[in-house]
């Protein structure tokens, strides 16, 4: 009987602590489902604090070295390749040859219409004596000195072949590819040399839209050679083009004078100096990835009491990564920079740094 009322009590016992325990679990459970809900009703962002920093206003672009002349030297005549002058490498001037094409038909082609040329001058000869005495008419002279000019321009046209057998370099340089040997049989339009002039050199870049304003024809750029980092260089601007690409950047050129040590298809980095050779200004800037719809939009979402504020600002020029800010904030709001686009102006959030 005794242990029968022991076993009771400590029965007793036991469920009392279960029934505590789980009564407290279900507190906590309660307690972390609203804090959960809580937060669910809050969306994660990234912020920053506006501030005024020295930014440098230098500008860089990168880009690649192409020849100042460029020439694929081709034949105009139709004949098979006799010899070749030059080789890969070889310097050349403008006018100098550098293959010939054979000519023995083609002279066979002059002696004739030199023949020609001379029948068409006695002939003529005999038609103007005639008409003096009246045994022609004035037709048949007519017809007679046609044909003394027709003979002239015969013999002019074969002299221009015999001079395109030799194929001679349209410009100065230096033969970068050859793509002929003897023998090789070649019609007009064939491609027989590559040449390319390398004395100065162009670097192509593309520079952004809200950079061109900034830059001038003949301004002396720095440039830096990935290949050559001991070396300096400085070209000036050539060319600027007056439209944009379709990703609104504008093809730049920059003529360097080659000191022998730069070759075409060198990757290079020019840097733009600019305001009047300052290289930081003080401005108040936000990193480019916070706007709303991208730079151009102006909109920006800053903290307010623990929701997304959306402001529209005034921007000016962007450096790298960086925005200045013109107008719209004093310096010292946080600026969201990361999950606007889970925002709406208003929208409560939790800031994850």
């Amino acid at each position: 009987m005794k242990k029968t009322l022991i076993y009771i009590i400590v029965a007793a016992v036991l469920v009392g602590l279960a029934a505590w325990k789980i009564a407290d679990n279900k507190k906590k459970q309660d307690t972390e489902v609203k804090e959960v809900a809580r937060q669910v009703d809050k969306i994660n962002v990234n912020v920053i604090t506006a501030s005024r920093e020295n930014i440098n206003t230098d500008y860089s672009a990168n880009g690649t070295f192409i020849p100042k002349q460029e020439l694929q030297q081709s034949s105009e005549i139709s004949g098979r390749i006799v010899s070749v002058l030059v080789k890969e490498g070889s310097k050349v001037g403008a006018g100098q040859v550098l293959a010939t094409i054979k000519r023995d038909a083609i002279e066979v082609d002059v002696t004739q219409a030199q023949n020609n040329l001379q029948n068409a001058i006695i002939d003529n000869q005999r038609y103007e004596n005639a008409y003096k005495t009246g045994g022609v008419t004035k037709q048949q002279l007519d017809n007679s000195r046609l044909q003394l000019k027709n003979m002239q321009a015969a013999v002019r046209a074969q002299g221009v072949k015999i001079n395109d057998t030799s194929i001679r370099a349209g410009i100065s340089g230096t033969i970068n590819k050859k793509m002929v040997e003897p023998g090789t049989v070649v019609s007009p339009g064939t491609a027989l040399f590559e040449i390319v002039n390398i004395n100065s050199l162009k670097l192509s870049v593309l520079v952004d839209e809200s950079q061109i304003g900034r830059i001038q024809l003949g301004q002396e750029v720095p440039i830096n050679v990935n290949v050559l980092p001991n070396d300096s260089f400085s070209g000036r601007i050539t060319f600027i083009a007056p439209k944009s690409d379709v990703s609104l950047n504008f093809p730049v050129e920059i003529e360097v004078q080659n000191r022998g040590n730069l070759k075409a298809g060198m990757y290079a980095t020019a840097t733009f100096k600019t305001n009047h050779g300052a290289e930081t200004q003080n401005m108040l800037t936000v990193p480019a990835e916070a706007f709303v719809n991208g730079v151009s939009s102006g909109q920006l979402f800053i903290v307010n009491n623990g929701t997304a504020k959306l402001i529209k600002v005034q921007t000016g020029k962007v450096y790298g990564d960086k925005v200045q800010i013109i107008s719209g904030l004093n310096g010292g709001e946080q600026v969201i920079t990361s999950g606007q686009i889970n925002l709406d102006n208003g929208s409560k959030i939790n800031i994850v740094k």
